[in-house]
């Protein structure tokens, strides 16, 4: 006989960094209501126990990735995966969170019924479908898909005699110590890969088709650690958070309005870091302006060090064909490779594959704008958790999962328990996200849209989400709050 649905008043989808976040938010704000996380992996962490690759780290300083409710105390503001990991699990434990996450529970559908007022969720579980219920389902689980990155493949891979490696699915085994090491990509993770792994390979390259804006900044926040002799933790993470905010901010806005002067100096601070021995034009010296594209950072500029040390190097330049040691580039060099890792980026992947639809009718996501970048127009009572493109995800985290408190306790007052953003008018649609990065680009026609004004467009703003979604009125015209169809009227 099946087992009738479990049910609470809010799902989290996922028990990452957000998913935990969320968690925490409502134990804080919202005592009364009940939720329950679901996780398709047998562990918590997201994220940060999925990748595996050498040096994985952080790419934003932990006082804005950390929540904002718990200090990070560590010395190392740019964090590697296994700290950041356990800062989450110690969250988890500290709150008894750890206790409400259903392990290897993968989440393949949710229907919402406008009779009953509920999303009934269906969870793939050792073999088995189980059905879970809820008032609120809240989406905690990225815009990535995690089950495999973005792979392109190129001529003469089937005569290449070495290993292909992806840094999404990192094996155990891997040996790479006195081995050549090709590393194709640009990004974020190949430039931690590189100089993680010229510590003890014989030599990386970076193989890059063209340049990405890299910086260094100190691993170590100075200011940060003598705060934190002086003043209690809490006191001392605040300060420090709001520093970087601001100076994040700043920095963000002087790259859309001077962007040739942020460009000159990115490249000039390159330039002073590698020394005379590095081509910078040719291999810092990037098409687009600043903040087109994520910028890649690196903690103490170790892969300027790892250059300069001879241990790594760098080719900009196509790839002609694989051969069987290695790759023949459009120029006529060949780089010689025991390993090949192809760092080629992430693909994109809202909701990862669930199957969501309102009342029997499949939700077609490219046709849906979203609502103060965390809603779809249209459909009830769901929740988004996306974090910002130019700043820290959890900066945006935090802010979504307390006005998905606002938004609880407010129904809870008015009675009325379904929140709808309704979009009313001619659509101006524009892509979700404004960023010219290969992996946007390729999932753009899969995303939803946005709009051109609030609360339909993303600011990727922090101040301006804060006082949006804190101070903000949340019956704004445009967030429609009613009864279930099936309720009898009061």
């Amino acid at each position: 006989m099946a087992t009738a649905p479990r049910h609470a008043d809010v799902i989290i989808v996922g028990a990452g960094l957000s998913g935990i976040g969320a968690a925490a938010h409502l134990q804080d704000r919202c005592p009364g209501k009940t939720f329950l996380i679901l996780e398709a992996r047998d562990v918590l962490g997201g994220t940060w126990d999925l990748f595996r690759y050498p040096g994985v780290r952080s790419d934003s300083d932990m006082y804005t990735l950390g929540y904002a409710f718990k200090p990070w105390t560590d010395p190392k503001a740019i964090a590697d995966g296994l700290a950041i990991l356990a800062y989450i699990a110690e969250t988890a434990r500290e709150r008894g969170l750890d206790k409400t996450i259903h392990f290897g529970h993968r989440v393949v559908a949710a229907r919402w019924s406008s009779a009953q007022g509920l999303w009934t969720l269906e969870a793939e579980h050792q073999g088995e479908r189980l059905a879970f219920t809820c008032s609120v389902l809240d989406f905690c689980s990225g815009y990535y898909a995690y089950g495999e990155g973005h792979r392109p493949r190129w001529p003469g891979e089937g005569d290449y005699r070495g290993r292909f490696v992806h840094p999404q699915a990192w094996p155990d085994d891997l040996d790479y110590r006195g081995k050549r090491v090709v590393v194709i990509g640009s990004g974020a993770t190949a430039v931690t890969l590189v100089p993680a792994m010229a510590r003890t390979a014989a030599h990386v390259t970076m193989l890059q088709r063209s340049p990405t804006y890299v910086f260094s900044r100190p691993a170590e926040d100075g200011i940060a650690n003598a705060l934190r002799r002086w003043l209690p933790s809490m006191v001392a993470y605040q300060l420090v958070r709001a520093k970087n905010i601001g100076i994040g901010a700043l920095f963000f806005t002087l790259s859309r309005r001077r962007p040739d002067g942020v460009r000159r100096w990115l490249i000039g601070e390159a330039a002073k870091a590698l020394g005379p021995g590095v081509d910078v034009q040719k291999h810092f010296t990037p098409r687009y302006n600043p903040w087109d594209q994520r910028l890649c950072l690196v903690p103490d500029g170790d892969l300027f060090e790892a250059l300069k040390a001879g241990t790594a190097s760098v080719a900009t330049d196509e790839i002609e064909t694989f051969t069987a040691d290695g790759i023949r580039l459009v120029s006529g060099e060949h780089l010689q490779a025991d390993i090949v890792v192809t760092a080629t980026g992430l693909r994109m992947k809202v909701f990862d594959g669930v199957q969501l639809s309102v009342d029997g009718k499949a939700i077609d996501l490219p046709r849906h704008l979203v609502y103060k970048g965390m809603m779809l127009d249209g459909v009830p009572n769901l929740m988004l958790t996306f974090g910002y493109t130019n700043a820290s995800w959890t900066l945006k985290a935090d802010l979504t999962s307390a006005f998905l408190c606002r938004l609880l306790a407010h129904m809870d007052r008015e009675g009325l328990p379904v929140a709808t953003p309704r979009f009313d008018g001619p659509v101006d649609a524009q892509p979700l996200f404004e960023f010219t990065s290969g992996y946007v680009q390729r999932a753009a026609a899969d995303l939803p849209r946005q709009g051109t004004r609030k609360p339909w467009r993303l600011y990727q703003n922090y101040v301006l989400d804060w006082l949006m979604l804190r101070r903000g009125r949340l019956d704004d015209g445009a967030l429609r709050f009613t009864r279930p169809e099936g309720a009898v009227s009061r």
